[in-house]
């Protein structure tokens, strides 16, 4: 895989290849791909994308 990558600050370029796996590709539209960060980081790792969820998440010390 090779992208450009604008994060508002700069355009990226990142290359990686898979040896063992193949990457899950969400649907382009309108010439683009638009990934949250956690499911970048899982689509660049090898991993299926859609699988990544958020989670609810308290302060530490806080009670239900």
């Amino acid at each position: 895989m090779k992208l450009l990558y604008w994060d508002r600050t700069a355009l990226m370029m990142a290359y990686k290849r898979l040896e063992a796996y193949v990457f899950t590709w969400q649907a382009i539209k309108a010439g683009l791909m638009s990934l949250s960060h956690p499911q970048f980081e899982a689509l660049f790792s090898g991993l299926d994308w859609r699988r990544v969820r958020s989670m609810e998440t308290r302060a530490p010390g806080t009670v239900e």
